[in-house]
């Protein structure tokens, strides 16, 4: 079977690469950029979730908890750089320990092991400069070369018969007799699957001609970089408890891969799909989703929260608050200003945030709608999980 692959991130090069382990497949991925992952998957904190918060039988859940395992035998069988070097989440607060409580519920129903609230001392041991009022240290989750990983999985691809075009922006097919002819390549394929991230609504309204099920609207997410004199502040991965009203993680503390340590990020509106700064605007992109209703509903009910993001994204002042928070001894000049990605946020009609993954299959197109985090840590799972569920 001829099967072409649209998006040459993580999860796009995942189900490319599984696919063509599959005997008889030839696979084309098809990346608009000149390089594969240069936007989420390439931007992303470098995080191996295990699953800890995600609802108890939920695709998300069930996907992370069977991709990690997937990702760190992937890792050690290709000799890519990775560390399960443990997570600790933190509550503040009344409200926060009752949050906390149930995540560590959702822990053990979803299979974690080693989950365990640590006493202050324990704490201390641990991470010396975190405050917190209950703390639970999460032993299984870890950080990976996210990047490494992507590389393998495009050497892969070729070495088993696929081949990826780079530069190549499918914006228009034609459908014939059980076969998808992409116009710009003048080929045909048996299969098409739509695994463009960002683009993901956009790709699906112009292949398929039908209206979008849901609106992605873009949310930065700034992080800064903590000086070498103050990376003793941070041993593990440190997270708030967080809301669990939104995907949004919250500011936190990551040990990176190369030795780094990172505090972020927010989330942003914003201005433009693959836009990394405040200067980085499309108008067509923002009149796209600031004149569709869920948007608009989606900041009527949650202003408050958007403009309290926005306000770390201009003062530094505002994102050291919510470090400190966490690590109360942070100072300004203890960070300065490093990446940013975009999350691809999906948004409902009604104006919800939606959560969970969400695949339709349209005729002989598959397109992967919504791939939130932890997307990148899944992605092998998901790979198999679109293999046997929509094409299989």
């Amino acid at each position: 079977m001829k099967i072409a692959i649209i998006g040459g991130g993580i999860v796009g090069l995942s189900i490319g690469y599984k696919l063509q382990l599959i005997k008889g497949n030839k696979v084309t991925l098809f990346e608009k950029e000149q390089e594969v992952g240069l936007h989420q998957s390439g931007r992303n904190s470098g995080v191996l979730h295990c699953g800890l918060a995600y609802k108890p039988g939920s695709l998300k859940a069930k996907l992370a908890v069977n991709g990690i395992k997937q990702m760190i035998s992937f890792c050690k069988k290709n000799n890519i750089n990775h560390e399960i070097c443990g997570k600790i989440v933190v509550a503040q607060n009344d409200l926060e320990i009752k949050n906390l409580d149930n995540v560590f519920k959702r822990g053990k129903k979803n299979g974690l092991n080693g989950l365990k609230f640590l006493s202050n001392s324990e704490l201390k041991i641990r991470e010396p400069y975190v405050s917190a009022k209950k703390s639970l240290l999460v032993p299984e989750e870890g950080i990976v070369d996210y990047k490494g990983v992507m590389k393998c999985l495009e050497n892969q691809i070729k070495e088993y018969g696929g081949s990826i075009k780079l530069s190549s922006n499918i914006k228009k097919i034609q459908n014939r007799i059980n076969k998808i002819h992409i116009n710009n390549v003048d080929d045909e394929f048996d299969l098409l699957i739509n695994c463009s991230g960002l683009q993901a609504d956009i790709t699906f309204k112009n292949l398929t001609k039908e209206k979008r099920p849901l609106k992605i609207v873009p949310f930065r997410g700034e992080y800064y970089k903590l000086t070498e004199s103050a990376k003793k502040l941070v041993n593990h991965l440190i997270y708030p408890v967080g809301n669990p009203k939104f995907p949004f993680l919250g500011v936190h503390f990551t040990k990176m891969i190369n030795g780094d340590r990172e505090v972020g990020p927010n989330a942003v509106l914003s201005l433009k799909r693959e836009g990394y700064s405040n200067t980085d605007i499309s108008i067509s992109e923002m009149y796209d989703y600031i004149t569709y209703p869920g948007f608009l509903k989606f900041i009527g009910k949650n202003f408050l929260f958007c403009m309290n993001e926005f306000s770390t994204s201009l003062l530094k002042s505002s994102f050291l608050n919510k470090a400190k928070i966490l690590i109360p001894e942070l100072r300004s000049e203890d960070i300065y200003s490093g990446p940013a990605g975009v999350r691809a946020q999906a948004i409902k009609y009604n104006g919800e945030l939606h959560m969970d993954f969400e695949v339709i299959r349209k005729n002989n197109q598959i397109h992967l709608l919504n791939t939130p985090s932890p997307a990148a840590t899944a992605s092998l799972s998901i790979a198999d999980y679109i293999i046997e569920n929509y094409i299989t």
